[in-house]
Formats: C-alpha cells, structure tokens, sequence
C-alpha cells in the first residue's frame, strides 16, 4: 500500500475539481512508454501548469511519495511491476512564446512541434530535433541531439523547481554542465519547468527543406515501425555503438519479445509482448558480447526507471 496516499489522493481530488491537474489511479505505464512495456502506477498525474508541477513534486518529497517527472517516455524503460508512487506527465504544459528571434517553450512541449512552429517564424537552429520523439524537459535533461545538432546550441536557460529548497530559478546555459547526453539537471533535485532558447533567422522553405530531409533519412535507416526507445546506447569515443553489435552479429539477436532491430543495430525494438525483463537481458547481453569482441564497456542512453517498491 502506498504511504500516505490518503494525503495525496485528496490533494489530486481538490486539483483536479479546480482544473490544475487531471489524474488516473492504477494505470499501465505501457501507454506512456514508446517501448509498450511496463506494469501499473498507483497515479499518473497530469498537471495543466509549471507552478502546479512544482506544487506537485514538492506535495510528493513532503510526504515522502516516490514520484518521478516524465515527457513522452521515449527514452525510458518501465518496470514490469509497475511504479508503486507517483508517475508526473508533463505533456500538457505546453506553452510557446515567440518574440524575435527568443524562443520560450514549456517543459512538455514535443520538439518536433517547437521545430515547426519555430519554422513557421522562419527561425532557423532546431530542425535537428524535428522527428526526435521526445519533449522540451527530457531533451534538455539528457541534451538531445542528432545530426549535428545538440539542445546546448540554442538553449539559453532552463527555469527548474529546485526539490531540495523549494525554489524556482532559472540556470544559465553555461552552468547546466550540458555534454555529451548529460547536463546538470541529472543529479535528481531539480526539475525542468520550461526552458528559452535563441535562434537565428532563416529562409523559411530552406527550413522545411531540411526538416523534411532529416525526417526521411530517420524513416529510412530507423525502425519507427516498432515500439523502441530510440538508440539504446550512447557512442563510445571513436566508435558507433551500431556499428559494433552490427560487426558482432548481433541484429536480429532475439530475447523473448525484445530484438535488435535488423535496420539499425542501435535499436532494440519490441517485436510482440516484450518485457522489462526481456529488454534488459538484451541490453546485458550485447553489453557482454562487445565488452568480450573489443574490449569496450557500452552505456546506455536508455534509462530504467525500477519499482520503489522493489528497491
């Protein structure tokens, strides 16, 4: 059963009535991973606002309910038992702001919707995340990047929910520590409530053009007809982590419903009734393999989020 919520379950109900949130009890987390897999959340909580995110999350380190923020869950790996606590979506903050060549986005805004509505502004400097399946907080909390393009090279601040002293600040580029699928706000005591970048301007059909391009080329070497979580390894200096399970053999490598995709070796998709489980025996295996083949120790872009309950 899980602790205190009683206290959270009326907070929820008086949000809800007053229109800050929406929320649902007992709900498959398969439905809010691009994976498909994960068992039950006691909540999935939908906040409406950034102010009510941080109420939220401060209720939740109060009374000591474990509880984690999310986008569109695509890069993360649900466990089969589920999440005894609070699972926060961020998808209805979504707000966008433009005024010159500034951009302010909110934390759950899709990248590829700010990419277009940036383009629409003839803005140019975003068409790398155009087709990355994640949201402005998860992007900016691993730096996403792809084509050449990272978050670090338009971002301009980060507006966070400090957990540990219950503020609301913004952190300067230059002081998030972003790097390669890194920044600051990995320690784990700060949320992304939104984010500014700066752009510059652009020939608006030159924009589409690129976006257009970069779109195909993912539908053409990735496996998007499958349920994956996108690359599931981060590049080793000097290597390609596709490259390598490639050369060891591995696509198509099978473990119950989970398959290195037989496209791009840097997925691992779900090819029917994968589990948590399935996955990571995938991942442990590849890792073992590579680590065996040339001596390199991959780590992975995917994270798994475990059951409190089961820690």
């Amino acid at each position: 059963m899980l602790s205190n919520s009683s206290v959270l379950e009326q907070y929820l109900t008086e949000a809800e009535k007053e229109g800050r949130l929406t929320f649902r009890r007992d709900c498959s987390l398969a439905s809010f991973s691009s994976f498909h897999i994960g068992g039950n959340a006691s909540y999935v909580i939908y906040p409406t606002t950034a102010d009510e995110l941080a109420s939220l999350s401060a209720l939740c380190h109060s009374i000591s309910v474990p509880n984690i923020v999310i986008g569109n869950g695509s890069n993360l790996l649900f466990s089969d038992s589920g999440y005894e606590g609070a699972v926060i979506l961020t998808t209805q903050i979504k707000d966008i702001k433009i005024k010159g060549n500034t951009v302010k986005a909110g934390c759950g805004v899709s990248l590829t919707h700010l990419a277009s509505e940036v383009s629409e502004s003839a803005l140019t400097g975003l068409e790398f995340a155009y087709g990355i399946p994640g949201t402005v907080g998860g992007a900016l909390y691993m730096n996403a990047g792809a084509y050449g393009g990272e978050m670090k090279d338009v971002c301009v601040s980060v507006k966070v929910y400090d957990t540990v002293n219950d503020e609301i600040y913004d952190i300067k580029a230059e002081d998030c520590a972003f790097g390669y699928r890194e920044s600051i706000v990995q320690s784990g005591d700060k949320i992304i409530l939104g984010a500014k970048f700066t752009l510059s301007e652009g020939n608006p059909s030159e924009i589409i053009e690129k976006m257009n391009c970069l779109m195909q080329q993912r539908i053409d070497k990735q496996p998007l007809n499958y349920p994956s979580a996108g690359s599931v390894f981060k590049r080793y200096p000097g290597y390609f982590a596709g490259k390598l399970i490639e050369d060891a053999g591995l696509k198509g490598y099978t473990i119950g419903g989970a398959q290195v995709s037989e496209k791009h070796a840097g997925f691992i998709i779900n090819v029917g009734n994968a589990t948590a489980a399935d996955v990571l025996a995938l991942i442990a295996h590849i890792r073992s393999v590579i680590k065996e083949n040339v001596g390199i120790e991959l780590q992975t872009e995917v994270k798994y989020i475990e059951n409190p309950a089961d820690q």
